[in-house]
This record gives C-alpha cells, structure tokens and sequence, in this order.
C-alpha cells in the first residue's frame, strides 16, 4: 500500500526515542504526586483514581485505531497530531483547577499517545529494514521506554516535593516540544498511499469499545470488586463486544486488525509474552513503590531516588539485548531475560518490615530490572519480524494493546491478590506480607513468559517480507510465515 519511502534514520530515531520517553514518563509521574493531587484539587477517594485509570482506558482503547489509522493517513502525521493533542492537554492538567478538568486532560493525554506510539513504532519499522539496524533502532527505543518508565517515579518523586504537583503535568511540554522539532526537522512528510483504503469504521467501533470496557470493567475492581454484578457485567459486555469484533475483522475488506497476522508465530507469541512481562513489570513499580513509602516509611523524593538501580538494570539489560539479538535473533535473549526477572521478583518476595533499601530493594532491583531489560528490546522485534511495510502501524498497534493491557489487568488482578493477604489490617507487618505475595505471582508471570518463549517463537528469523503489489486486504489473508 505505501511506495518505498524511508526517512533519514538518525533524525526519525532521535524524534521517536524522545517521543517513546515523555509516554513512558506519563505512566508513573503522576502516581507518586496522587496524595498532594487529592489536597489540592478536592478529589473524593474514590475520584482520584481515575487520573491514573481514565489514561489507561484511552491509551488502551485507541491504540489499535491509532495503529491502523497511522498506516491509512500517514505515520508522520499522526505522530505529529498525537503529540500536539499529547502537549496541549499536559498543560490542561498542569493548570486545572477541579477534578474533572484534570480527568479531562489526562483522558486527552491517552488519546494523543494512543495516535503517536504506534505510528512512532511503525516509523521505526519503516525506515529500518529487519537485521541489525532495527534491532538496534528498537534497543534505543526500548532503552528510552525503560528509562521513562522508571525515571518517571524519580521526576514524580522530586517534583511533588520540591516543586509542586502541576510539574508532573508540565514536565511533559519541553520533552513533547522536543520532539515535536526533531520530527518536523527531521522525518519527511513521506508520499500518500499508493492507493486509499477506507478506515473500518466498525472494527473501530468495536475494538474500542471492547477494549474501553474492559480496561473500565478491570481498573474499577478496586472499589467494586471482582465477584460484583457491575464487574461481571461489563466483563461480559466486553467479551461480547471483542467477539463481534473478531467476527467483524473476519469479514471486513479492509480491517483495522487482519487476523492473519495472527497466524505468525512471532507476532502472536511476542503479543503473548508483552501481555505477560508488562503485568509483572507494572506490578514490580507499584507493589515496591508502596512498600518503601508505606513499610519503610521513605519519603516521595527518596523513593524516587531509590528507582535509579532499577533504571539503570533496565537500560543495561536492553543494551545487552540489543547485541545478543542482533546476532542470534530476539528468542535468544528473551528466555534468559524473562528467567531473570522471575529470579529478581522472586528475591523481592523476601521482603521484610524491618527490612531497609539496602537489604531489601537493591540486590532485587538489580536482578529484576536487567531481566526485564533483556526482555523489553527483542520483543518489539519479535512483533515486527516478517511485517510488510503497508502493515507497520497495525503490528505496532497491536503491541502496544498488548503491553497496555497487559499492565492494566496485571496490576489489577495482582492488586487484589495482595489486598485479599492483607485484609483489614494497615498495619506494616500486613502490608509486607501483601505486597511480597503480588512480588511472587509476578515472578511466576515472567516464568510463563519464558514458557511462551521457549514453546512459541521460532527458533529462527523469518525471512524479510517481499514488497507486494497494492492489493485489497480480502486477497491477503494468509499468514505472515514464521
């Protein structure tokens, strides 16, 4: 569907590897600001969840739309628009002055981030061809996904306290300014499609509204809990709006998600493994946050702080990745990465009252975040392995589906889990013994992760994708070889 048409790669990989980070940022800034954001804003108990759930149901939500439409309308166009609708509405929260306005915006920031991140997935994809070079495009950007990730708790942690919790919101304007300049200076606008398909409006309406229902149904079992009529309801309704989906996309000349894709088991097994490790990655960030500000009795600044091991493990293992995956292929890397952090959680699971940073968080922090470091780089060339170029945004969309689902239903399930340990007691000694069993499932998430490795991605690379004619996607039905 696209002609032949790649930007220069270092300029499109600076502005996606900016992009990637102030994304990875947004997700953990805000949590460790939620107590100052309560104060100030007014919110109810119940409310203040929402400014981190109303994110994950639109980022979550919009993705494979975003992906799909990345692919149809141009990957640099809706990069730029995502990123502008990104910046406008952190600067909508950094000023709100009630809590709707601020549930607004960040319902606003998950929009814009669910238009660029796939379409600065499939830039990557689209200027690097399969081999060396875009294992190493896709270790930058892993690496800056890792970093955001866990700097994020840091720049929470020392905003909230030194600067006020508006800066959790704002930081994000000079990084999306950033990128904003690097990909209009840098990242050719690109030729139109060879020739227009129509967006699947239904496909749309569907994956959006199943996928929307669910992370809703999901993030709300904190106060509702799983057993409730309103949670089985709405589960129910979004497997019932997912299953008319599939049956849609079976039929449609031109889907937003070609169940075709499927068939490969690079993608399907990569799908499988993010879902996995971004539920014990995500679970990791939350369940160790809490224990050193609520067991330890560590400040937010301090706790930040405390997160630069595990920034730093992760940034390593991803390097290591890259060059182990570039030689050997990305299953090489990832059983041993997903053993690791299996290992890592495991350690964490040791967890004490009275135990210290020292004794407790950094020996595990180490082992932890290498492991899921070597994970983080090799699947996103998994999931990319053997994709035509006219089918770059969807693959991409798909990905990031996975990995936001993944953290949304990982952390929610585990979350109970622990609070089920934990009872009614708030007490240390109880909270230690919560957290440490959502440590120990996580771990035993990135074992089935290694499993899904070792039984489903192939042992070799597929070969890259022929250039194919501009074809109607009823014609392309068969499954990208493996």
């Amino acid at each position: 569907m696209y002609k032949n048409m790649r930007g220069q790669p270092g300029p499109v990989l600076a502005a996606v590897a900016v992009a990637q980070f102030v994304f990875a940022l947004d997700l953990s800034v805000v949590n460790v600001a939620l107590p100052e954001i309560r104060t100030a804003l007014g919110f109810a108990p119940l409310g203040l969840s929402w400014v981190v759930h109303v994110y994950a149901l639109t980022f979550g939500g919009f993705l494979l739309l975003g992906g799909r439409a990345c692919d149809l309308y141009g990957r640099r166009r809706l990069f730029l628009v995502g990123l502008v609708v990104f910046g406008l509405c952190s600067l909508a929260g950094g000023l709100a002055q009630t809590p709707w306005q601020l549930i607004a915006a960040r319902a606003g920031q998950g929009l814009g981030a669910a238009a660029a991140a796939p379409a600065a997935l499939a830039m990557l994809t689209a200027t690097f061809t399969e081999g060396p070079r875009r294992v190493r495009a896709l270790g930058v950007w892993s690496a800056m996904n890792a970093a955001g990730g866990a700097l994020g708790v840091l720049a929470g942690g020392l905003l909230t306290e030194y600067a006020g919790w508006r800066w959790v919101m704002l930081i994000n304007l000079p990084i999306v300014a950033a990128a904003l300049a690097l990909a209009l200076v840098g990242v050719p606008a690109g030729e139109r499609p060879a020739r227009q398909e129509r967006l699947d409006a239904p496909g749309a309406v569907l994956a959006t509204g199943g996928i929307g229902v669910l992370v809703f149904g999901v993030v709300r079992t904190d106060a509702q809990g799983w057993g409730s009529p309103a949670t089985l309801v709405t589960l129910a309704a979004a497997f019932v709006l997912l299953a008319a989906f599939v049956l849609a996309e079976s039929r449609a000349p031109a889907p937003l998600l070609r169940l075709g894709l499927l068939r490969s088991r690079w993608v399907a097994g990569a799908n499988v493994l993010v879902f996995l490790a971004a539920a014990g990655q995500f679970t990791a960030f939350y369940f160790v946050s809490l224990y050193m500000q609520q067991v330890l009795g560590l400040g937010a600044a301090v706790t930040g702080a405390a997160f630069l091991p595990f920034s730093a493990g992760m940034v390593a293992g991803t390097i290591a990745a890259t060059r182990v995956t570039a030689v050997r292929g990305p299953r090489a890397p990832l059983v041993p990465g997903a053993l690791l952090a299996a290992a890592g959680l495991g350690w964490f699971a040791f967890i004490s009252p009275g135990g210290s940073f020292l004794t407790d968080v950094l020996g595990p922090s180490l082992v932890t975040s290498v492991g899921a470091g070597l994970v983080l780089a090799p699947v996103a060339v998994a999931a990319t392995t053997g994709i035509a170029p006219h089918e770059a945004g969807m693959a991409s969309g798909l990905l990031n589906s996975s990995r936001q689902l993944g953290g949304c239903v990982g952390l929610a399930v585990l979350a109970t889990v622990a609070a089920h340990r934990t009872g009614t007691s708030t007490g240390p000694a109880a909270l230690n013994g919560g957290y440490a069993l959502g440590l120990a499932v996580a771990a035993a998430l990135f074992v089935l992760a290694a499993v899904v490795a070792i039984g489903v991605l192939p042992r070799r690379r597929a070969a890259p994708p022929h250039p194919q004619p501009a074809a109607s996607a009823a014609n392309r039905l068969e499954g990208t070889p493996s």
